[in-house]
């Protein structure tokens, strides 16, 4: 009778818990719809999948809660941040639509799922709770697997089968059709043979400035610095270290102890 009523109530430590993060969780969700910026976005997502993880591992389920942070959170949220980070998604890219009335349909079918999860819940009845400890009797991994791979094995399944499809759909969004031929290594080096480029690789930063820093552009041997040797960005941000005038009045005060040198030696030898 302990156990039952133990299974059946909610500490209060468990609930604070429950309401706060809950509310942060929904939170980040909103911000991850409403925010402007993609990254913004991606990082809104991350922190609601952290604390999703969190609620796993407060209810038992171990393995969960690890692989929401290890898998979801940790290897395939933070690739779609990097992705979107390195690729600079700006608002601009959300508006051009390759299939015509996507947003309408897409709005069409984020009700309809809304309207069957709803339904879904409201009609769910618990008839009896068993427990974590029951539930977790031989193992959380192995309890996991028993659910999924005889109860729920056809909601597994299609859950598997809609990933699939989003994946393709993904694919099928982001598909650009190539306009013309791809021009192959032979031809772009012919081009670029007679358009008299830089046909060499081009020379690091700091050669002959004394420095190594990619924020100072190389000297060329008469001391004045080389454009090819520095990041057209950074030159654009105006970050860009002068050295040459110090290069050349090094180069000079070199060229006139040879010249004394030179001279002494002549004297010498009359």
């Amino acid at each position: 009778m302990q156990l039952a009523v133990s299974a059946t109530t909610t500490s209060t430590g468990e609930a604070f818990q429950f309401w706060v993060l809950a509310t942060v969780a929904v939170i980040g969700a909103l911000c991850t719809v409403l925010m402007k910026k993609s990254v913004h976005s991606a990082l809104s997502l991350a922190g609601t999948m952290i604390i999703l993880a969190v609620f796993y591992l407060a209810n038992g389920a171990y393995f969960l809660g690890i692989v929401q942070v290890v898998v979801y959170t940790g290897a395939i949220m933070m690739l779609f941040l990097f992705v979107v980070m390195l690729v600079g998604v700006t608002a601009a890219d959300s508006l051009k639509e390759t299939i015509k009335g996507q947003r309408i349909w897409a709005a069409v079918c984020g009700i309809g799922f809304g309207v069957l999860l709803i339904t879904g819940i409201a009609n769910a009845s618990l008839k009896h709770f068993d427990g974590l400890k029951q539930a977790n009797a031989g193992g959380n991994v192995e309890g996991l697997a028993a659910l999924i791979f005889t109860k729920y094995v056809f909601a597994f399944e299609i859950t598997g089968a809609l990933l699939i499809t989003s994946a393709v759909g993904a694919m099928v969004l982001t598909h650009r059709e190539r306009t013309e031929r791809a021009k192959t290594q032979r031809e772009l080096s012919e081009q670029r043979v007679r358009d008299g480029k830089h046909l060499p690789p081009l020379p690091a930063p700091g050669v002959y400035a004394r420095h190594n820093a990619v924020d100072i552009a190389g000297l060329l041997p008469d001391g004045t610095p080389s454009e090819l040797t520095v990041n057209q960005t950074l030159r654009g941000r105006g970050q860009i270290r002068d050295v040459s005038s110090e290069a050349l009045s090094d180069l000079k005060a070199l060229e006139q102890r040879s010249t004394e040198r030179l001279g002494r030696e002549e004297g010498a030898a009359k």
